[in-house]
Parts: structure tokens; sequence; C-alpha cells
């Protein structure tokens, strides 16, 4: 089985191949807002670096969410484009999820954290387990201050990824808190496909019209258009 992953959720875009044998290729690119322009050029060139074309395809799979709204939707409306086209199922995974699998083998508690702009995050937290992470609780959105405070009450060590985390890092400056950056900042696309590979073996997809987008609030337009009303 072969696995196209699409993920839009942050700043940067990403694709990536793969299947029982691994991630063949992988594509990630942070051009701003850029998207749905970077998307298409990226799916060919994984395609040509995993010498496969886009008809092997036997599933794809995009991140759902909570991101950027705008980037969410290029991703997964290409995805289920894709998917329809092909006529092969898909399958979703959640953003913070991916942040946090990179970490699996961390030995302390593991929060994934996705910058949602206006001065808000969304997070999740994770525990180790034997072979990886298992979240603990729901995505939440809040300030940067609402989720030191859950920090502040947790005991033991917190180990903190995502580029919400790096952007608030001054916020989390406490001794049982560790920020990682580099490539722990944006979910990886590498990240999707073997997550999805994990739900193919169980046959845990879904048809593209079924995939709801997780943005746990109102697109900004929105929320403009009802303070707007409000007044």
């Amino acid at each position: 089985m072969l696995i196209l992953g699409l993920e839009s959720a942050t700043a940067q875009v990403g694709c990536a191949i793969g299947g029982h044998e691994g991630v063949l290729a992988s594509s990630h690119s942070s051009r701003g807002k850029r998207h749905a322009e970077n998307l298409t050029p990226a799916i060919r060139f994984v395609c040509e670096q995993a010498r496969v074309e886009l008809s092997d395809i036997s599933c794809v799979a995009v991140d759902h969410g909570p991101g950027l709204f705008t980037g969410l939707r290029v991703g997964v409306a290409s995805g289920k484009a894709i998917a329809q086209a092909l006529r092969v199922p898909m399958i979703a995974v959640s953003s913070l999820d991916l942040l946090a699998f990179p970490l699996r083998f961390a030995n302390r508690r593991v929060a994934a954290v996705v910058d949602a702009r206006r001065g808000e995050v969304f997070w999740a937290f994770y525990r180790p387990v034997p072979g990886g992470l298992q979240r603990t609780s729901e995505p939440t959105v809040g300030s940067p201050e609402e989720l030191a405070a859950e920090l502040l009450a947790l005991p033991g060590e917190t180990l903190l990824c995502g580029d919400g985390a790096v952007r608030y890092a001054d916020r989390f400056d406490r001794p049982d808190v560790e920020v990682a950056g580099g490539d722990q900042a944006h979910p990886s696309a590498r990240s999707l496909v073997q997550l999805a590979h994990a739900k193919a073996l169980r046959e845990d997809w879904v048809r593209p019209h079924e995939i709801e987008l997780l943005y746990l609030r109102k697109p900004d337009a929105e929320i403009n258009w009802s303070t707007r009303e409000g007044a």
C-alpha cells in the first residue's frame, strides 16, 4: 500500500509518500501563506523522488487540524480531490498527534502546541506508554498563559513542541519545562505517512466527504463579521 500524506496546518506545507517500506520521499517548505501554489509542485516532486505515479497511490492521508484556517482548507481540499479522482480511501490525523509523534521515546510528558495566531495556541498533552505516546487531553485552544497555568498544576517534567511553544517560549520558562526547537516546530508529512500506515493496517480509513476539519474556533472572517454586527 502506498500512502500520500499532505500536511498544511501551520506555516509549513509538506507532503510525503510511503508504505510498509517506510517513507520513500518527502518535501517540506515554509513560504508564508503560499500553501496552494507550493503543494502541487511538492506532490509532483515526491512522486518523482519515490519513482511512483500518482495513480499508484492507494490511500491519501491529511492533517485535519487544529491549525491555520486557510492552510487546513488547502491541504484537505487537495487531498479530497486526489482521493476522489483515484477512488481511494482517506485517513485523517490531528496536527497535534503529528507534532508529538517524533517525541514518542521521551520519558516525560509531551505537550504539542500549535500557534493559533491572535495571541492564542492549540495544545494537547501526551504521556509515554510502551511503544509510543498516548494523548491524555482533548485538543484545546486558549492563551499561552492558560497553558502555562495548566503546566504549573501538573506534576513532573514536560517537553513542549510546536511553533506555538517556540513563539511563546518565554511564557514557559521553568526548570521542569523544556521547549524542543528545530525540526519539532511543525507537524511533519513523514510522521503523517507513518501514523496513517498504522491506521491503514487496521483499515481505519474514511471516505473523503466524511472528513471534518478540527478548527476549535471560528475563522477570522466570521469572528470579525460577528464583532461588526455586535457593534
